[in-house]
């Protein structure tokens, strides 16, 4: 099978090859069920942990802002131990890494770990641009190494963390697509065929219908199964109420306001974002109280499923190692194993259990516009609709639901908004309608910027340098494109 290049003229090879990418993403021939090693028959409950990781690029590797080199944030912390909380930049790389060293060391005891990762492009670009291919090789091993690749698994999601509910949907698809050509240059095709959940920046799902509609419609089209959502970001179709059985798969309704319809899987992540909930494994603890449940007339194991940060904070930095493998040793063999979500699904298709047989839910607050609006109707009578009920309830909102609610991707920010919003316009004119190849130098120059500068963490610090960082990297992928197209 043929390879992809790492990189194209000294930038990351996020475009170009969007057949093959496609082909392979879309190809869910193999099973993971096969040669697990968990007995689905007779086990009552399982787990399952997510560790999100991610650094944003920044314009710091110099001294002017204008000129200065764009690198990794962990390069910076790494090279400026003395700011801040900066000297715990040795051990993010370490846990970057570490997943690497403990999945080998279980397997190689006898025991049978599970764990489902998930790294930003931006943040394997950048470990890789910093020289630390150690971390890249230790990934590289459990992914496609056939005694490591079962018990671990990859999450799609967007190449630079950009947050869905406030990223134009056509970049949105471009994140999704950049990451999967950069995932499958590092670790191959075939790791990429293995690649069928998503999981959403911030956990972020959109609720505007039609927003909503495309990010499901991205997900399918690149060929991704399931989508991990957070409890409070959805609620039931019949009532607007929120889930009751949380361990079971459901199914995710979005429909747009032309009347289009469109499913997918959705595992659902329980609780906050807490990072000490998977530091401390708290998934495996959760499910050690649970029974089988009846889903469609099967009585299937309930599935307890977590995301949180694999870096930050003490709790993560210290204690999920021993605690992850200790877990992963007790719960090898017994009655409620770590499982991936994927190998999953399919035991509960292999009794016969299909998508449809899953409850359904929505994005949050859509009951409420389904009350007052018909699908079909259009876009138009549909936004005076959202109007009318946002000025008549000040909780309604079309904003998207995430892990937080006291944080606004858009409130605040509009200074990096207008840059954000003019570059995308001038990409979408000058590179999209224009018919530019995504072969072309110049096409990968200005998505690689367009891409960068939609990084979540430029608005979650609030006004300052962060804010001064995205207005650079606008300004730069502006300048392209006013002089290269």
């Amino acid at each position: 099978m043929a390879t992809i290049q790492e990189y194209v003229n000294g930038l990351p090879n996020i475009c170009g090859e969007e057949k093959t990418i496609t082909r392979a993403a879309l190809d869910n021939s193999g099973s993971l069920l096969a040669g697990s090693g968990i007995d689905f028959k007779n086990i009552r409950a399982c787990a399952a942990i997510a560790l999100h990781m991610q650094q944003p690029l920044i314009p710091a590797g110099g001294d002017r802002l204008e000129t200065t080199e764009l690198i990794s944030n962990l390069k910076y912390m790494m090279d400026h131990q003395d700011i801040g909380d900066n000297h715990n930049a040795p051990v993010f790389e370490w846990c970057y890494k570490r997943i690497g060293e403990f999945i080998p060391q279980l397997v190689g005891e006898g025991k049978n770990p599970r764990v489902m990762l998930d790294y930003s492009g931006c943040l394997l670009h950048g470990l890789r641009q910093m020289g630390a291919d150690d971390v890249i090789n230790k990934l590289r091993a459990i992914t496609s190494d056939p005694a490591y690749w079962r018990c671990v698994e990859w999450l799609g999601c967007p190449w630079s963390h950009a947050v869905a509910p406030s990223t134009p949907v056509q970049d949105f698809r471009l994140h999704v697509q950049a990451w999967q050509q950069y995932f499958a240059a590092l670790f191959g095709l075939d790791a990429l065929k293995r690649v069928r959940g998503f999981s959403p920046a911030e956990m972020a799902l959109p609720n505007q219908p039609d927003v909503a509609y495309e990010f499901v419609r991205t997900l399918k089209e690149c060929g991704y199964q399931w989508v991990l959502v957070q409890e409070h970001s959805v609620e039931r179709v019949e009532n607007g109420w929120g889930i009751e059985q949380k361990h079971l798969p459901h199914r995710l309704v979005v429909t747009n306001s032309e009347g289009k319809t469109l499913s997918i899987i959705a595992i659902i992540k329980t609780q906050g974002s807490d990072t000490k909930l998977v530091a401390q494994m708290q998934p495996y603890y959760e499910a050690l109280s649970l029974s089988r449940w009846e889903l469609a007339g099967q009585q299937v194991p309930p599935l307890v499923s977590q995301i949180g940060d694999g870096e930050n904070g003490g709790v993560m930095m210290n204690e999920f190692p021993p605690k992850y493998n200790e877990v992963a040793a007790n719960a090898s063999g017994s009655d409620v194993p770590l499982v991936n979500p994927s190998e999953y699904l399919e035991y509960l298709f292999s009794l016969g259990l299909t998508e449809e047989d899953f409850p359904a839910i929505q994005p949050v607050k859509q009951k409420m516009l389904w009350d007052r609006f018909t699908p079909g109707d259009g876009a138009e009578k549909m936004a005076k609709v959202i109007e009318e009920i946002r000025k008549e309830n000040h909780e309604f909102h079309m904003d998207g639901g995430s892990w937080t609610n006291n944080i606004s991707w858009v409130q605040g920010y509009d200074n990096v908004l207008g840059p954000m919003d003019k570059l995308s316009a001038l990409f979408n004119e000058k590179v999209i309608r224009a018919g530019i190849p995504t072969t072309e130098e110049r096409y990968r120059k200005a998505l690689f910027y367009l891409l960068v500068s939609q990084t979540s963490c430029y608005r979650y610090w609030g006004q300052g340098l962060w804010t001064d960082y995205a207005r650079e990297i606008c300004r730069r992928g502006i300048s392209i494109l006013e002089n290269d197209f």
